[in-house]
């Protein structure tokens, strides 16, 4: 009877000290969710200023009064703006070109990771240190020689032209490599004596263990690809090959912009991003720790 008196003595003890913790917690949690929220708001302010310009009627874009709000919603603006431009076409282009670099740059970046992670040969540091350091080259430097090997190929006005100079990416490589060397040896040896061979094992045993990994490349190539404009405004001439921002670029007049059409058809050109991140979103964080960490 002691012992129960004096248990339950110090359980009533500990509860009040336990309460100002747990109050502490709580404080803290609703301070971070508060600045979370406010720097969340901080991010959307350009998209939906972009939603109600793309909303106002010309005169009051260009009015000197600002109205956050328009006064008079103009939906129309949406289906005016896709008829002024082919906007369905430079989607068209677009999506080929980001679907297409993404399937070889991802297959690229992942078979290479895993040749550096699994594979010793002479060098292989060496030869992974010159990978990673064009990183430090700006890509401004590499486009002129890229054209020229364009022009020698035939493959300017081309969605090879578009693809293939981007489609290895020393960032990717590097995510991929740090991702795998966490993948157990004993699967590929494992493998190795049921009789598969090397690019058997990269398919069935690798593919399948670095998902995560995957869903991030596919966030970032596909995020790179679509907003890219220096590239296709040099190796492409053709508006029949012209891809979203290089379409909205050329929307915009010498002495006189629509910001009705260039803000809706910009707002729609978002939709595509956002879809492929809400489909890989449960890869992002999960692969983007996993691959800087090293068991």
């Amino acid at each position: 009877m002691k012992s129960q008196i004096e248990l339950s003595s110090v359980k009533k003890t500990a509860a009040p000290l336990d309460m100002p913790k747990k109050r502490l917690e709580a404080g803290k949690n609703s301070i971070i969710f508060i600045v979370l929220c406010f720097v969340a708001f901080l991010f959307l302010i350009p998209f939906f200023w972009m939603l109600s310009t793309a909303l106002k009627t010309s005169a009051e874009v260009q009015s000197k009064d600002v109205h956050i709000i328009p006064e008079q919603i103009q939906w129309g603006n949406f289906a005016d703006a896709l008829n002024a431009a082919p906007f369905t076409g430079y989607v068209g282009n677009s999506l080929i070109v980001s679907i297409l670099a993404v399937i070889l740059t991802v297959f690229i970046n992942c078979l290479a990771g895993y040749a550096f992670a699994k594979y010793k040969f002479k060098g292989r540091n060496i030869l992974f240190l010159m990978v990673l350091s064009t990183l430090m080259i700006p890509v401004q430097i590499t486009m002129i020689p890229n054209f020229y090997i364009l022009k020698e190929l035939d493959w300017i006005n081309s969605y090879a032209g578009l693809i293939v100079p981007r489609a290895a990416e020393a960032f990717g490589l590097f995510l991929a490599r740090q991702y795998i060397l966490n993948i157990p040896d004993s699967l590929i040896e494992a493998a190795r004596i049921d009789g598969a061979g090397e690019f058997k094992i990269f398919m069935k045993v690798i593919l399948p263990n670095i998902k995560p990994l995957i869903g991030v490349l596919v966030i970032f190539t596909f995020m790179w690809r679509w907003n890219e404009l220096a590239w296709p405004l040099i190796a492409v001439s053709e508006e029949s090959m012209y891809t979203v921002q290089l379409g909205l670029a050329m929307l915009k007049g010498e002495h006189f912009i629509n910001w009705t059409q260039l803000m809706s058809l910009t707002l729609l050109s978002v939709i595509p991003m956002l879809v492929v991140f809400f489909a890989f979103q449960r890869f992002f964080i999960k692969g983007m720790v996993n691959s800087g960490v090293k068991e």
